[in-house]
């Protein structure tokens, strides 16, 4: 058995699981998720847990067996807790507001870049140079923070560009003056 996917998903109190024949349905008290299912694995709602099981012992379903489980899991979790991420602006003159639905932020072109907001997906900043990004679906989550970083990655000379909080940037020294 998979060690991720033999483990059952816990269900907090204000969490309802519901299952049809194409899709697994997760509702909390910060909204609603689903995702479709997968013919090998069946999932199985207990009374405070989620147990899924697979069909066969092919290498693909055992690798769905994991993947389904914590796509249930975050699911889980993103409608009881949510998730937050946040990234860091680095630079001088480098800034970012929000602005109605975009995210404005002024990265060292000539013109600002305006992001639009997903509705799914709640942008704050603070300070100029912090943004905090948090939702109820994880992937979407990474993927608008991974656009966000993508106007500006780290550069590794002299630290500039939008990271995330704990990401770590390998610097690198610059020209030495050898004559």
């Amino acid at each position: 058995m998979s060690r991720v996917g033999k483990a059952p998903v816990p269900l907090p109190q204000n969490v309802k699981v519901s299952l049809t024949d194409e899709a697994i349905s997760v509702e909390g008290p910060k909204g609603t998720l689903s995702q479709k299912r997968h013919a090998m694995i069946d999932v199985e709602v207990g009374e405070n847990e989620v147990t899924l099981t697979r069909k066969d012992e092919t290498q693909e379903t055992r690798a769905l067996h994991g993947l389904y489980r914590s796509l249930v899991n975050n699911m889980v979790r993103g409608v009881s807790e949510g998730f937050r991420k946040a990234l860091v602006i680095n630079g001088v003159g480098y800034r970012a507001e929000v602005q109605e639905q975009n995210l404005v932020l002024n990265l060292g072109f000539s013109n600002p870049i305006e992001y639009p907001i997903p509705p799914e997906i709640s942008i704050e900043v603070e300070a100029n140079n912090r943004i905090v990004v948090s939702g109820i679906d994880r992937e979407r989550l990474g993927q608008v923070c991974a656009e966000i970083r993508s106007f500006r990655p780290p550069e590794p000379y002299k630290g500039k560009g939008v990271k995330y909080e704990n990401e770590l940037v390998r610097r690198k020294i610059g020209k030495s003056g050898i004559k």
